[in-house]
């Protein structure tokens, strides 16, 4: 059996699973797809389950490569990176028809309820996620750059919150509306107003001549 049968269910599996969910794909469409003999998914995954963990490193490993080398490029001031991690994400989304969403977030919400090492992977990579943005505001304050009062991990993992929101719903709008409406709050007013987090003073009244 070639090695490399291994990879190709996997690539199969989250090409189908991202399209159709966890449960609407069967092994055999799986199989199929990736054209390897019938044995081979059990010989590599003993369950389904062991399947969908593996998918899940999978999804980080070939999905989000390109989105984490944005965050981390040095070169770039963080809220920049931060901005630009959102617009290629949003291209992702716009190049699948807004059909998709994001794969983490799809399996989080069919299978956490059914598979708790599912669910606990799940909150490995988001919390993941939401600490590399979380590290990017840390900086951003560092620099002054940060609207005063944020604290920056609570605040990423706020905008993690509201994305993933976002994400669903530009999938039952069709469009990328909600996405576009996701960034210019976080950018517009969340992260970058500079207004004093301390409630402003009253004018005094002017005292006669």
């Amino acid at each position: 059996m070639k090695r490399d049968a291994r990879r190709a269910i996997l690539d199969a599996g989250a090409e189908l699973v991202h399209r159709k969910g966890f449960n609407n794909t069967g092994i055999k469409e799986i199989l199929d797809l990736a054209q390897v003999p019938k044995g081979s998914f059990y010989f590599y995954f003993p369950s389904k389950e062991e399947f969908g963990l593996a998918l899940i490193d999978h999804y980080r490993e070939v999905r989000t490569p390109a989105l984490v080398q944005v965050l981390r490029d040095a070169e770039t001031p963080p809220l920049d990176r931060l901005r630009r991690f959102f617009e290629l994400a949003r291209q992702r989304y716009q190049e699948w028809g807004f059909e998709r969403g994001c794969p983490f977030g799809n399996l989080a919400q069919e299978m956490c309820d059914l598979s708790p090492a599912i669910c606990e992977k799940l909150r490995e990579v988001l919390g993941g996620l939401s600490r590399a943005m979380g590290d990017i505001l840390h900086e951003a304050a560092a620099r002054g750059e940060l609207a005063p009062g944020l604290e920056p991990y609570e605040t990423a993992a706020f905008i993690m919150d509201a994305w993933e929101g976002a994400v669903m719903r530009m999938k039952a709008e069709k469009n990328v509306q909600p996405l576009l409406r996701l960034e210019h709050m976080v950018f517009a007013r969340l992260l970058t107003d500079t207004r004093s987090a301390a409630p402003s003073q009253p004018d005094q009244p002017s005292q006669p001549d």
